[in-house]
């Protein structure tokens, strides 16, 4: 079995997304943990501290691991029905 960054005290997160849009955020941690994938919100208070006058988005993070599925996921969901 092979040891995560994160298990080895190291945990590294990348950047997946960043918007000040409160609902698709909602939808896409829904998304994500739907999958199975762990996202952290960070800039959240930050954001609120601001005033809301969207100076400051929110970051989603994902493990570096799950990165790739993630933003792969994300874009399918985004793609428009034919």
């Amino acid at each position: 079995m092979q040891t995560s960054t994160a298990e080895k005290g190291h945990p590294f997160l990348r950047e997946l997304t960043r918007s000040n849009d409160l609902v698709w955020l909602s939808w896409l941690t829904s998304l994500l943990a739907d999958a199975g994938i762990p996202c952290h919100m960070l800039d959240s208070h930050m954001s609120v501290l601001e005033g809301s006058i969207a100076a400051i988005p929110r970051r989603v993070m994902v493990a570096d691991e799950d990165f790739d599925q993630a933003r792969r996921l994300m874009a399918a969901a985004e793609e428009p029905a034919s």
